[in-house]
Parts: structure tokens; C-alpha cells; sequence
């Protein structure tokens, strides 16, 4: 278990390979690559982060990924692989969240793509990403470094 403070200074811990936390997480992030390419979104008020969101009633989370990264950037998923899971002891309560790493295939053009501005594709993830204000919180802490290490393990 890796334990760390977030960007807001929240405890977080993080277990990989297993749903340690919770069996029925309500909170799913994915890190998605498209063609050799990190696919992101920019989030319309927290700026350039992956694709995330709220498990729907009814929905599982792997459901959940896939829909998120859908509605968000307009790729549908090959492969959906479980990272890991983390809880984040929030001064607004807590969370738990699955992480996945998604392959995507195909990126559709969408009339609307929600809270967000739509794909965003990268070459590579800054190495500066903490202190650039482009970036969404979500990608400022320890759990960004962890999963990126496991998606390349992978």
C-alpha cells in the first residue's frame, strides 16, 4: 500500500492490482492511450486530466470507465485493464476510486462531450506536470506516477 497526501493535502492510500477498499467504488479514473498516444480531456474548470467520473446506479465501474471515457473524449474502449484502487481521506468525506487502463480504438466525434472540452491527445506526459497550471489537479499526486508505472508494466 502506497500512502501519500494529495494536491489538497487529503491522506490517500493506494493499493494496486486489487479492490482493497471497496467491492462497488463510486468513483472511476482511467488512463487511456489511443494510437500510441496518452488521450486526455480538458476538464472545462479543472483543465487537462484522463477521463473519470461517478459510477451511475446500476452500473459497474468497469461499465463506469467505459461510459466516462465515451462521454468525455469519444473513444471507445478495446481493452479495459483494473490498475488499482485508492481512498482518499477528503475533508469533504471520503472516496473511493478504480483506477484502469484503457486501450482505445476509435476516437467518434461527439455533438457534446459533457463537463469537458472533448479528447486531447499527448505525445508523452510532462515531466513538470505538478507545476503546470494546464493540468487538473487529478494529475498532481503520487497516484498519476503509480498507475502510469503499472500501465507501462502492463
Amino acid at each position: 500500500m502506497e500512502v501519500f497526501k494529495d494536491y489538497y493535502r487529503n491522506t490517500v492510500k493506494f493499493v494496486k492490482n486489487e479492490m482493497y477498499f471497496s467491492n462497488q467504488p463510486k468513483h472511476v479514473w482511467v488512463i487511456t492511450k489511443h494510437k500510441g498516444q496518452w488521450l486526455l480531456t480538458k476538464h472545462k474548470n479543472r483543465g487537462i486530466e484522463f477521463p473519470g467520473g461517478k459510477v451511475e446506479q446500476g452500473e459497474s465501474a468497469d461499465q463506469a470507465a467505459r461510459r466516462e471515457v465515451y462521454e468525455e473524449t469519444g473513444g471507445i474502449v478495446k481493452e479495459l485493464h483494473f490498475v488499482g484502487q485508492y481512498y482518499v481521506d477528503g475533508k469533504g468525506g471520503d472516496i473511493v476510486k478504480n483506477v484502469y487502463f484503457a486501450q482505445v480504438d476509435e476516437l467518434e466525434e461527439r455533438p457534446h462531450y459533457y463537463e469537458t472540452e472533448g479528447p486531447m491527445l499527448l505525445d508523452d506526459i510532462p515531466k513538470n506536470v505538478k507545476k503546470d497550471n494546464r493540468f487538473s489537479f487529478m494529475m498532481k499526486d503520487e497516484v498519476l506516477q503509480i498507475a502510469i508505472k503499472e500501465v507501462k508494466r502492463l
